[in-house]
C-alpha cells in the first residue's frame, strides 16, 4: 500500500472509529492536512531478536520549535539505541524527543529518526501515536501486492539478516571466461566475484561488455529456483581516490550532481526493477572514499591536497549518503559501506573517528543508518584475514608486540579482529545491532614457500612478529599489485561471529595499477605506489612499493598477477 494511501486510511480510522466506516463516510478528497499531524512508523529490518525502524513526523498543525512523539507497544519490545531524536522508554511506553538541531517543526515539515530494538515473540506495530500531546495518525501497516517497496510482495524477498546465507553467489561470466583462459585458471574460474561499475559507461557495458542489466539477467538465469547475491562495487563518487592517483575516476571533485543524476539514479532504477526483486542484490559503496578524509588530511604528514579539497567540500560525504538512500529504498538491496582495513584504520587515532565519519555520511542526503546493512573490509587489499602465530596481546621479553616495527602500536593484526572490533564500535554509536561484515579474501592467502609454520624467533619483538606473519608485504601501507600475495579464503557464508561472509569482491587478475605512465581516457593516473622501483612516502613509511612489475591500468587484466596469486593461493588450489 502506498505511503499516501496507508497515511490516508489511517487518519480516517482515528477520526471514525474503524477504517471501512470512515472510507464511507468521509470525502475522498480529504487529505492528510485534515489531521494535525501524521507519522510514518517503518520497520526497514527485522532478525530474531531485534529490528530496526525508521520513522517519519509531518507537523500539519501550528509551527514548533520543539516537540515530543509518544506511543506504546503491545508487546516486550525493547528501544536499545536511536539516532536524530532522544529516545527514552518506560514500561511500554516511548517518548522520542527532539535534538537541539532538529527541534524546528513548521506546518507542513517533516522530520526523521530512527532506532534499534529487540523483542520476542511478535514485534506488533504500535496502533497510535501523539505529538505533544495531540493524537496523530500512522501507517497502518498494510500491504499491495502492487507496491514495489512493499517486503511481502510475492516477486519481492524481503531483507533477510545475512543476504549470503543459504544462497548462492553470482559467477561474473566475463570475469570466468578470463580465468578459464589462464593457464589453470578453471580451478578457479567458478567462484563469484564482485561487478565493478566504477564509471557511468559501465552500467551500460563497455566496449561491448555486460552492463547491469545484462549482469541481473544472467544471475536470474544463475538463480533458478535458489537464493542467489549478486555483488556490486559502487565506485565513481567526485574526486575518487584522492590519495591514490591510479585509481582515480571519471568525476571530478566538484561533480556531485552528475554523480546523483547520471549514476546513482540510473543505478538504482535498474535495481528498483521488479523483474529482479527475487535476487538478494549486495553492493560495496565507495571503497577507499571515507577512510581518507580520516587519514590523509592535513595536518597529518600523510595530507594530500585532493583529500583537503574534499573533505572541504563535503562530496565523499554527501556522495555516500545519496548512495545509501536511494539504493537503500530498493527493498532486496543490502548496502556494505567500505571500512578500510586494519592496516589504515586500526590505530587509536584512526578507528573511532572512522566510525563517528561513517555514521556522518550514513545520515547524509535522505540516509539514516538504516540504509546500511554492513561493513566491508580489506577490499581490494592485501591484509591476511587471521594471523595464527602472534596475538596483539603478545609480548617478548616484556616488550609488547604493538612496538614492533610491522605492527607500530596498531591496536590489530589482521582482518578478522579489526573487523568484529569496527563492528562493536559502529553498533555502540547507532548502527543495527544486527550489522553484519564482509572481509575480502580474494587476494590475502600469502601461502606459497613464504608462509611461515610456526611462530619467530623470541629474540626480539621484531623477530618474532616478522617471522610468523603470514601477510608477507614490506609495510602494512603498500597496496598496490603486491609480489608474493596469493588467493585467500574460498568465498563462505557466516565464517565467524559478526562476518557475513568471506567474498572476493576484487576479481583476482584485476590489476590495482600501471607500473608506469599509461595514457588513458578512463581518468587514471600514475602512481608511484605501483612501480617497484618506488622507494615510498610517508603513507609506507619510505619503504619500497612491494609491487610487480608491468603492470597495465587499474581494472585491466594481468595475466602475472592473477598466475601469481595461483601460485601462492591458501588454501592451496
Amino acid at each position: 500500500m502506498s505511503r499516501t494511501r496507508t497515511a490516508l486510511l489511517a487518519a480516517l480510522a482515528l477520526v471514525a472509529g474503524t477504517a471501512g466506516a470512515a472510507v464511507a463516510a468521509i470525502p475522498p478528497d480529504v487529505g492528510a492536512a485534515a489531521v494535525p499531524c501524521t507519522v510514518e512508523y517503518k520497520v526497514q529490518n527485522q532478525w530474531d531478536t531485534g529490528f530496526t525502524t525508521a520513522v517519519t513526523v509531518t507537523n500539519n498543525s501550528t509551527a514548533k520549535s520543539s516537540w515530543a512523539l509518544k506511543w506504546s507497544y503491545a508487546g516486550n519490545q525493547k528501544v536499545t539505541s536511536g539516532w536524530n531524536a532522544k529516545l527514552s522508554q518506560s514500561g511500554t511506553a516511548v517518548t522520542a524527543a527532539s535534538e537541539s538541531y532538529n527541534g524546528v517543526l513548521a506546518t507542513g515539515s517533516s522530520v526523521s529518526f530512527g532506532f534499534n530494538g529487540t523483542y520476542s515473540g511478535t514485534n506488533a506495530l504500535p496502533t497510535a501515536f501523539t505529538l505533544d500531546g495531540v493524537t496523530c495518525n500512522v501507517d497502518d501497516g498494510g500491504t499491495d501486492p502492487t507496491d514495489p517497496t512493499d517486503p511481502t510482495d510475492p516477486g519481492t524477498s524481503a531483507r533477510v539478516d545475512n543476504p549470503y546465507a543459504g544462497a548462492k553467489v553470482y559467477v561474473n561470466p566475463e570475469w570466468k571466461a578470463k580465468a578459464t583462459a589462464e593457464t589453470g585458471g578453471s580451478r578457479i574460474a567458478n567462484q563469484p566475484t564482485g561487478v565493478w561499475l566504477d564509471r557511468i559507461a559501465a552500467i551500460n557495458g563497455v566496449n561491448g561488455g555486460m552492463g547491469l542489466r545484462a549482469h541481473l539477467d544472467a544471475a536470474l538465469a544463475q538463480k533458478g529456483s535458489d537464493e542467489l547475491v549478486v555483488q556490486l562495487v559502487v565506485y565513481n563518487l567526485p574526486g575518487r581516490d584522492c590519495a591514490a592517483l591510479a585509481s582515480n575516476g571519471e568525476l571530478g571533485p566538484t561533480e556531485i550532481d552528475k554523480y546523483k543524476t547520471q549514476y546513482i539514479d540510473p543505478i538504482a532504477a535498474i535495481l528498483a526493477d521488479t523483474k529482479y526483486a527475487g535476487l538478494r542484490i549486495v553492493t560495496t559503496v565507495e571503497i577507499d572514499s571515507l577512510p581518507n578524509l580520516v587519514t590523509n588530511v592535513s595536518p597529518r604528514a600523510t595530507a594530500t591536497a585532493n583529500c583537503d579539497t574534499m573533505k572541504a567540500n563535503g562530496n565523499y560525504v554527501k556522495g555516500v549518503g545519496y548512495a545509501l538512500n536511494k539504493l537503500g529504498d530498493v527493498p532486496n538491496v543490502y548496502n556494505y559501506v567500505d571500512a578500510g582495513h586494519h592496516g589504515w584504520l586500526g590505530w587509536d587515532d584512526n578507528f573511532a573517528p572512522s566510525a563517528a565519519l561513517f555514521k556522518e555520511a550514513a545520515s547524509a542526503e535522505g540516509a539514516t543508518v538504516a540504509d546500511v546493512h554492513g561493513f566491508i573490509v580489506n577490499t581490494a587489499n592485501y591484509s591476511a584475514t587471521k594471523e595464527a602465530f602472534f596475538t596483539i596481546n603478545d609480548s617478548v621479553n616484556g616488550a609488547s608486540v604493538r612496538t614492533s616495527k610491522w605492527i607500530d602500536w596498531n591496536r590489530y593484526v589482521d582482518e578478522q579482529s579489526y573487523a568484529q572490533a569496527m563492528r562493536t564500535q559502529l553498533v555502540s554509536i547507532g548502527f543495527s545491532s544486527g550489522l553484519g561484515m564482509l572481509i575480502d579474501t580474494s587476494r590475502n592467502g600469502w601461502g606459497g614457500t613464504a608462509r611461515p609454520t610456526g611462530p619467530g624467533a623470541t629474540t626480539t619483538v621484531d623477530t618474532y612478529v616478522d617471522g610468523g606473519r603470514y601477510d608477507r608485504r614490506i609495510h602494512l601501507g603498500n597496496w598496490c599489485n603486491q609480489s608474493g600475495a596469493g588467493l585467500g579464503e574460498r568465498p563462505q557464508a557466516s565464517p565467524a561471529t559478526g562476518i557475513d561472509a568471506y567474498v572476493w569482491m576484487k576479481p583476482p587478475g584485476e590489476s590495482d595499477g600501471s607500473s608506469t605512465a599509461i595514457p588513458n581516457d578512463e581518468g587514471k593516473g600514475f602512481d608511484r605506489m605501483c612501480d617497484p622501483t618506488y622507494t615510498g612516502n610517508p603513507r609506507n613509511n619510505n619503504n619500497m612499493s612491494g609491487a610487480l612489475a608491468n603492470a597495465p591500468l587499474s581494472g585491466h587484466w594481468f595475466s602475472a598477477q592473477f598466475q601469481e596469486l595461483m601460485k601462492n593461493a591458501y588454501p592451496a588450489l
